[in-house]
């Protein structure tokens, strides 16, 4: 038997009783789980299929194919916060969802797999700004974070600040953010105005459009405004 620590991204119901998990775990990057039976009226471990929910998934063997392994044990991982408040849990919808995206194809990563610790941590802290500054480290962590420079403008499709506007929601309000980001040696700490957040988040969006091959922007983001409004 393997045990594997994992994050839940997402999953899709697979029959009448079962669903397949997609999670991004800690010793091998992302990984599919089928549940069997998780849908059933016995069952009560369909409340752990939220987003982001740290998980201990048990499986007869390792998968090296990255093909789905069928879960022999779904249990939480200790010590793991259950979010009661509505804006919370649509943030992190909208983290999942865009993880779920730019972690398909990410075998094991450190980095990337105590990013995600950090964010939930930051959230139990209702730091309302987190999915930004997980957002904007994943650049760094996938190596397509812009380079800084003094000009006053970047550029999102090189990744360069340049002393001419570019691109519209670029200006030089959000560049100087982007600078903001990049120097800061915590970025959790940086604090957001809803207007600020708003314009900020499109600006990241744009620019793993134009960094990311096959990336869009989550459906669930316009969810989570609404209910920020």
């Amino acid at each position: 038997m393997f045990t594997q620590t994992c994050y839940l991204l997402s999953y899709v119901k697979y029959g009448d009783n079962g669903a397949v998990l997609h999670c991004f775990s800690a010793d091998t990057g992302y990984q599919s789980f089928f549940a069997r039976g998780i849908y059933s009226s016995k069952n009560k471990k369909k409340p752990y299929l939220l987003p982001l929910n740290l998980l201990n998934i048990t499986v007869a063997k390792p998968n090296a194919q990255k093909g789905i392994s069928t879960a022999s044990k779904i249990e939480l991982s200790a010590g793991i916060h259950d979010f009661n408040d509505v804006k919370i849990n649509s943030v992190l919808f909208f983290t999942a969802d865009f993880l779920h995206q730019i972690l398909r194809e990410e075998d094991q990563n450190d980095l990337a797999f105590n990013e995600i610790e950090e964010f939930r941590h930051e959230i139990a802290l209702n730091n309302h700004n987190s999915h930004i500054s997980l957002i904007f480290n994943f650049l760094k962590i996938s190596g397509i974070a812009p380079l800084f420079k003094d000009e006053k403008y970047l550029d999102p499709e090189s990744g360069i600040f340049r002393d001419q506007i570019s691109h519209s929601l670029f200006t030089e309000e959000i560049s100087q953010l982007w600078k903001h980001f990049l120097s800061a040696p915590q970025t959790y700490s940086i604090k957001l105005q809803r207007a600020e957040r708003n314009a900020f988040l499109d600006s990241l969006m744009v620019y793993y459009h134009l960094h990311f091959s096959g990336f869009y922007t989550p459906n669930s983001l316009a969810v989570l405004r609404q209910i920020y409004e």
